[in-house]
C-alpha cells in the first residue's frame, strides 16, 4: 500500500476508516519511537489493517509557548519521511489550533478517533494525556475502547544507561556537546537536513560563500559555530566545512534560526539542493560583533580552526 499523508480532519475519507493508530510528537524518531512503531506495525499486521501515526502541527508545546518551547529536533517533512521509511502507511497530521485545544477529551475520542479514523486498535503510553486541559488519559481511552470496540495497548519503554530514551535527553546531550550520546539515543548521528536557499550573500563579498538552510522551527537544538560535514542528499561524499547555527545578530538578525555552511576548498554551487549536515565539533558560541569587519576577522579564525580540526592545510 503506498504511503499517504492526510492533513486535517476534513481530508479524511471513508476509505481511511479502520486502522491501527498511535499518537505523539515523534520528534527525532529516536530508538524509543522506533520501538513504538514496531508495536504499531505488528498490531496492524495482526489485524490486517493500515498503520497510522497521528501528529500535531505545530507541536502542542509550540502552540502554547512558541519560541520558549523546547527546540525541535527535526522539521515536519523529515519526520514524515522517517516514519514512512519505517513502514508506516499513513501519517494523519492535525493542525493544533485554538479549536483543537478546546476540544474535550470525550469529543476528541468521538470525532477524531471513532468517527474520523474508525480505529480498531490504539497504541499509546500509559502517561498519555489529551483533550482540553489534558483531562483525557489512558483509563478514559480504555473505557471508550470498550464502548466503541477498539483495543488500547501501552507502548513499550526503551532505556539507555538505565534511563528512558526521550527527545528531551537527546536535546540535553546536544546542548552538552555529547554527540556520541545523542547518536546512541537516536540510533544514528544527529544531522540537520534542508534545502539550500539564497541569502544576503554577504559571505561572497569576503570570499567565504555559504550555503544557507532555513530550519523551519522556532528554536534549534544546536547553536553556535561548528566544524561540520555536509553531503548532498542522494550522494555519498561528505564535504568538510564550518557552520553557524543561530540568528546572525551582527548582520541584522533573524527571527528564527538559520544554518549557514561554508565548505572548505569547494568549487560549485548548492542552491536548490537538499543537503544534510553532520556536526563534528563546536568551535564557539554565536556572538554579536561591534562591526562587520570584526565579524569577518572571526570568520577567518573559525575557518582556520575548522581546517585544523579536519587536518586540512591552508
Amino acid at each position: 500500500m503506498p504511503f499517504t499523508l492526510i492533513r486535517g480532519l476534513h481530508n479524511l475519507r471513508p476509505q481511511h476508516r479502520g486502522c491501527v493508530a498511535t499518537i505523539g510528537s515523534f520528534d527525532g524518531v529516536h530508538r524509543g519511537h522506533r520501538a513504538i512503531i514496531g508495536q504499531l506495525l505488528a498490531q496492524a499486521q495482526e489485524l490486517g489493517l493500515p498503520s497510522v501515526v497521528m501528529l500535531f502541527e505545530p507541536q502542542p508545546h509550540e502552540f502554547f509557548a512558541s519560541d520558549k518551547a523546547p527546540a525541535r529536533l527535526m522539521r515536519l517533512r523529515d519526520k514524515i519521511r522517517a516514519l514512512s521509511a519505517l513502514g508506516v502507511e499513513r501519517v494523519f497530521c492535525l493542525q493544533f489550533n485554538q479549536r483543537l485545544r478546546q476540544l474535550s477529551a470525550q469529543a476528541f475520542i468521538e470525532q477524531v478517533l471513532v468517527q474520523g479514523l474508525g480505529i480498531r486498535s490504539l497504541v499509546v503510553g500509559d502517561d498519555f494525556r489529551f483533550g482540553c486541559d489534558r483531562l483525557g488519559d489512558f483509563a478514559l481511552l480504555q473505557q471508550a475502547g470498550q464502548q466503541h470496540g477498539f483495543t488500547v495497548f501501552d507502548t513499550c519503554t526503551v532505556q539507555e544507561g538505565g534511563e528512558r530514551i526521550s527527545s528531551t535527553r537527546i536535546r540535553r546531550a546536544l546542548e552538552a556537546e555529547d554527540y556520541a550520546q545523542a547518536e546512541r539515543l537516536l540510533g544514528h548521528p544527529y544531522t540537520i537536513r534542508g534545502r539550500v536557499v539564497y541569502g544576503q550573500q554577504l559571505g561572497r563579498t569576503i570570499g567565504v560563500p555559504t550555503a544557507n538552510v532555513r530550519l523551519h522551527r522556532y528554536r534549534s537544538p544546536l547553536n553556535g559555530v561548528f566544524a561540520v560535514r555536509l553531503r548532498r542528499v542522494a550522494e555519498d561524499a561528505w564535504l568538510p566545512g564550518v557552520a553557524n547555527v543561530g540568528l546572525r545578530p551582527t548582520v541584522g538578525g533573524e527571527t528564527r534560526p538559520i544554518l549557514e555552511v561554508h565548505l572548505l576548498d569547494f568549487q560549485g554551487h548548492l542552491y536548490g539542493r537538499e543537503v544534510e549536515v553532520h556536526f563534528e565539533k563546536k568551535l564557539r558560541e554565536e556572538q554579536k560583533f561591534p562591526s562587520f569587519d570584526a565579524l569577518k576577522e572571526q570568520i577567518y579564525r573559525d575557518i582556520a580552526a575548522a581546517r585544523h580540526f579536519f587536518g586540512i592545510g591552508q
